[in-house]
């Protein structure tokens, strides 16, 4: 029977590696004074990286499946954290000859990133296409270059974004190259239930998608509008019939405009206690 890993020694932390879209795995270690911001060597499903210790004694109870979990393998050294420095360079030195390979065999594919593990065991190449790409000449090419294992990844523009980066429209980096691990589903539905412009450039990111931010605060917006009347409804306010002509969620204000063209502003507190047909 395989042994569960919970069960090991040690205590579990979260480390952050050099790769965004890595999902959220937590690593354990027989180290028990692990600082935060302490550089560690791990165990990824990638390979042998160098990582940062973003979150200290990880309770087992938040760990949703064994399959998340992986192995601090030492404290970086030295020579680690100038072997990484090393890898960091050598990414950028091969990134013309894998180009050029590219370039040779006419392939309709763009290199986004390149990432070696920290031993230089194997190599990440990830890029992006308009359609599948049949690669096999292009790594038997790039074998007699680099000399390691190779895994060409094709990504979506999304994940280009992420591994990327850049500033949002709201003027922070990109949640995707930040904090956000997981895609979830975005709908233009999101957008109409925050009433927001249904313009498609003012409400998709830089990867071209609906913004991943539409769905943060779309669950408020559902919940706020429970039992509200919909835009156009009429209602009788001060003797005369009016129509909601907008509500504002955040404010709390509601627009109201009448045949006579008067306007009124009134709580969305209030307009809850009002009337409407």
């Amino acid at each position: 029977m395989e042994e569960n890993k919970y069960s090991l020694q040690g205590i579990f932390y979260g480390v952050d590696i050099n790769n965004p879209k890595e999902k959220d795995l937590y690593y354990l270690s027989e180290i028990d004074d692990l600082k935060t911001g302490q550089n560690v060597v791990v165990e990824t499903p990638f390979g042998i990286e160098l990582g940062k210790i973003n979150r200290k004694k990880v309770t087992k109870e938040i760990i949703n499946s064994e399959e998340n979990v992986r192995k601090v393998i030492r404290v970086a050294t030295e020579e680690d954290l100038s072997q990484n420095k090393t890898n960091i360079e050598l990414q950028q030195n091969v990134r013309k000859d894998v180009d050029e390979a590219i370039k040779n065999l006419e392939l309709q594919m763009k290199v986004v990133d390149i990432r070696y593990t920290l031993d230089q065991a194997k190599v990440l190449i990830s890029y992006v296409a308009d359609e599948r790409v049949d690669f096999r000449n292009l790594l038997k090419d790039l074998a007699n270059i680099l000399k390691c294992r190779i895994e060409l990844r094709q990504i979506g523009t999304r994940d280009r974004s992420a591994i990327v980066g850049g500033i949002g429209v709201c003027g922070l980096p990109l949640c995707c190259s930040t904090f956000l691990k997981e895609f979830d589903g975005i709908s233009i539905n999101m957008a109409k239930n925050q009433m927001l412009s249904l313009n498609i450039s003012k409400i998709s990111g830089q990867c071209g998608k609906l913004l991943c931010c539409l769905k943060y605060e779309d669950g408020q917006y559902t919940i706020a509008k429970q039992g509200m009347p919909k835009i156009g409804f009429k209602l009788k306010y001060k003797g005369k019939m009016y129509k909601i002509d907008s509500i504002n969620y955040i404010s709390e204000q509601v627009k109201l405009s009448n045949e006579d063209n008067e306007v009124e502003m009134i709580t969305v507190e209030e307009l809850r206690g009002l009337k409407h047909d």
